[in-house]
C-alpha cells in the first residue's frame, strides 16, 4: 500500500470502520513493486534480497526493503534469516495468505497481456530482470 493508503486502511481497521472489501483487497498489494514481488515469489519460489534486487533493477535498495517489510507486516510474505557463516542472507517467500492473492494477480497479468496484444504491442520490456531458471 502506498504510505497514506496503508495508514488509512490500518487506522480504519483498528476503528472497526472498514467495509469496502474491494478497496481492502487492492490495498493489500497496492504500491510500487508489490505485485511483481508477490508474482515472482509465488511462481518461482523463495528469493534472497539480492536476487529480488536483480529482478527489480529500477527499485532502490531502500524502496525494496520498505516494500518487503510492508508485505511481511501484512502477513503476505515470510522473512527467513540464514546465518551460515560470515555472511547473513535473508530469504523471502510467500505465506499461505500471500499465495491466496496469486489468482487475482494472475488474472491481472492475463488481462494486461490480452490488452497489450489488442493494442498490437509486442515484446514490451517492463524493467524486470531475469527470473530464476
Amino acid at each position: 500500500m502506498t504510505d497514506s493508503v496503508r495508514k488509512l486502511v490500518q487506522q480504519r481497521l483498528r476503528d472497526g470502520d472498514y467495509t469496502c472489501r474491494k478497496e481492502f483487497t487492492l490495498a493489500m498489494f497496492n504500491g510500487k513493486w508489490k505485485v511483481n514481488i508477490i508474482y515472482h515469489l509465488g511462481h518461482e519460489g523463495s528469493y534472497y534480497f539480492h536476487e529480488l534486487q536483480a529482478l527489480l533493477p529500477h527499485a532502490s535498495h531502500k524502496e525494496l526493503a520498505k516494500k518487503l517489510k510492508e508485505l511481511q507486516e501484512d502477513s503476505l510474505i515470510d522473512r527467513e534469516i540464514e546465518d551460515n557463516g560470515p555472511r547473513v542472507k535473508v530469504a523471502y517467500s510467500l505465506t499461505p495468505l500471500g499465495r491466496s492473492l496469486l489468482p487475482i494477480i494472475d488474472a491481472m497479468y492475463d488481462w494486461g497481456d490480452q490488452r497489450l496484444r489488442e493494442l498490437n504491442v509486442h515484446d514490451v520490456q517492463f524493467g524486470l530482470g531475469q527470473v530464476k531458471q
